[in-house]
C-alpha cells in the first residue's frame, strides 16, 4: 500500500460522538514514492452508543463519507463543529475529516517549514505536489487502509466537497466572471451602506499617507481592499461594514487606528497562517499553462478596483478571494516565499487535473449544490462544469451563499439527500 497507518486514538465527545484521530504516512510524490514522506492527519466520527444490552454488537463497517475542506490551504476543525455531521450520521455514514496535505496537522506548510526544502526553485517544486491530483491520491491510499477489511464490493466511499474540496472531488471523478460577481456584491454593499463610500476613501487616503504595521505585516490600501473577501459569506456585508465603521471612527476621533481595530483587521487576513491558499490559489486551476498573476492583470483592467482612480465621490470597490502579487509584500510570512510564488506563477508544466471524457461518462452518483449568488465560484462556471459530469443531479438556489454548508447545513444536506432518495415525476 502507498499509505501506512501510523497512529490511532479514540475518544468520546458531547453529542454522542465517537471521534478517532488518525495519522498516516504517504509519499510526497506518488510517481517517486521513495523521495520523501508526508504525515497526514484525519479525524473520523461515528455515533457513540451505550446500549443497555452490552452484548449488542455495533456495525463497525459503516459506509464512509469523506469531507474535503475548502481552500486551498485550510485544515478541518473538530467534527462536532460541523452542522452536516448529524444528518450524515443519521443516514448511516461514518465521516472522515481529512486535513489535506500541507494544511492543519498534515505536514503543515509555512514559510518556515518550506525553507527546509532549500532555495526558491526547490520550494516551488515541492509546492507543486500539493494540488488536487496529489490530494486525490492521498484519499485513495487512505481508503485502501480504512476499507481493507470490508467486503470487496463495499470498499468504496462517498465524498462531500466544499469549494476547493469540490474541485478535488471533480478531479477524483475523472477568472474574469469572478470579478463580475465581486462587482455585484460591492454594489449591494454600497447600496446598503452608502455612507461607507466616503469612509472607505478616507481610510484609503490615510493608509496611502501613513505606513501602518500589523502583527502579520503591513496594512496597505490594497490589503484593506482585500477585506472584500468577507462579502461572499452569509452576514458578510454587515461584518465588513463593522470593520469600516470602526476604522473610520478611529480616524475621526484619534487620527489613527487603535490596536483593537488593527487586531480585528489582521484577524480577517489569514494569509500568513495558510500560505498554501496564497501560493497555490491560481495554480489549482492550471493545466499546461501558467497563471501569470491573472488576478493582478484583471484588476488593473477594471477602473472600479483602482484605489487612486475616479473622482472623490466614486466608491472604491473591494476585491474578493483573489490573490495578488502585492500580498507577498504586505504579509511578513508570504514575503519569505515571494520568489517561490513567482516561479509557480510562471510555471507552465502542470499535470492534467481533470479527464473530461471520464467525467462525461461518469457512473458514480453525484449531487451538487450550486448558489446563484456565490461570489467565489461563479454560477455560470459551476453550471458549465456540472454539465460535463455524467449523472450529476443539481440543487440550485439563490437563497444561499458560498458558506451554506456551514451556515445552513441542515437545509443543504436535506436538499442533497432529496436528490439521492427521491424522484421527480
Amino acid at each position: 500500500m502507498a499509505a501506512r497507518l501510523v497512529e490511532k486514538h479514540c475518544h468520546n465527545v458531547p453529542g454522542k460522538l465517537r471521534v478517532t484521530e488518525l495519522f498516516f504516512d504517504v509519499p510526497v510524490d506518488y510517481q517517486k514514492p521513495n523521495d520523501g514522506r508526508l504525515r497526514l492527519f484525519a479525524r473520523s466520527v461515528t455515533r457513540w452508543n451505550n446500549p443497555i444490552d452490552s452484548s449488542t454488537k455495533e456495525d463497525t463497517k459503516l459506509p464512509w463519507l469523506v469531507y474535503l475542506q475548502g481552500g486551498p490551504g485550510f485544515g478541518c476543525g473538530p467534527p462536532q463543529n460541523y452542522g452536516f455531521v448529524e444528518p450524515a450520521l443519521s443516514k448511516g455514514y461514518q465521516i472522515l475529516f481529512l486535513d489535506q496535505r500541507g494544511t492543519g496537522l498534515s505536514s503543515t506548510v509555512t514559510a518556515g517549514t518550506l525553507a527546509r526544502q532549500g532555495d526558491a526553485i526547490k520550494q516551488a517544486e515541492y509546492l507543486k505536489k500539493f494540488r488536487a491530483d496529489s490530494i486525490v491520491r492521498d484519499c485513495e491510499a487512505i481508503r485502501e487502509i480504512l476499507t481493507q477489511e470490508y467486503p470487496a464490493d463495499q470498499r468504496v466511499w462517498s465524498i462531500i466537497g466544499q469549494s476547493f474540496g469540490g474541485f478535488c472531488a471533480a478531479s477524483y471523478l475523472s477568472f474574469s466572471r469572478t470579478f463580475q460577481k465581486v462587482i455585484e456584491r460591492n454594489e449591494a454593499y454600497y447600496a446598503k451602506f452608502p455612507e461607507d463610500v466616503a469612509r472607505v476613501r478616507l481610510i484609503m487616503q490615510h493608509l496611502e499617507a501613513n505606513r501602518t504595521p500589523l502583527p502579520s505585516g503591513w496594512l496597505t490600501p490594497a490589503r484593506f481592499q482585500q477585506l472584500g473577501i468577507m462579502m461572499g459569506f452569509h452576514g458578510g456585508l454587515d461584518s465588513l461594514h463593522d470593520l469600516v465603521l470602526r476604522a473610520w471612527h478611529d480616524l475621526e476621533i484619534f487620527g489613527e487606528f487603535t490596536d483593537p481595530t488593527l487586531a480585528l483587521i489582521d484577524g480577517h487576513g489569514g494569509m500568513d497562517k495558510n500560505i498554501i491558499y496564497a501560493v497555490l490559489h491560481e495554480a489549482i486551476y492550471c493545466q499546461n499553462e501558467s497563471s501569470s498573476w491573472t488576478a493582478d492583470r484583471l484588476r488593473n483592467e477594471i477602473p472600479r478596483f483602482q484605489i487612486n482612480a475616479g473622482d472623490s465621490v466614486s466608491p472604491i470597490y473591494f476585491t474578493g478571494e483573489m490573490i495578488f502579487k502585492d500580498m507577498f509584500d504586505s504579509y511578513t510570512e508570504l514575503s519569505r516565499i515571494k520568489d517561490a510564488a513567482e516561479i509557480l506563477a510562471r510555471t507552465k508544466e502542470w499535470n492534467t487535473l481533470y479527464n473530461v471524457d471520464q467525467l462525461r461518462n461518469n457512473k458514480v452518483p453525484v449531487y451538487s449544490a450550486t448558489y446563484i449568488d456565490d461570489m467565489y465560484v461563479h454560477f455560470d462556471l459551476a453550471s458549465e462544469t456540472a454539465a460535463k459530469i455524467g449523472g450529476l443531479k443539481h440543487f440550485i438556489t439563490n437563497t444561499m451563499y458560498h458558506d451554506a454548508l456551514r451556515s445552513k447545513s441542515g437545509e443543504v444536506m436535506r436538499q442533497l439527500f432529496s436528490l439521492r432518495d427521491d424522484c421527480i415525476d
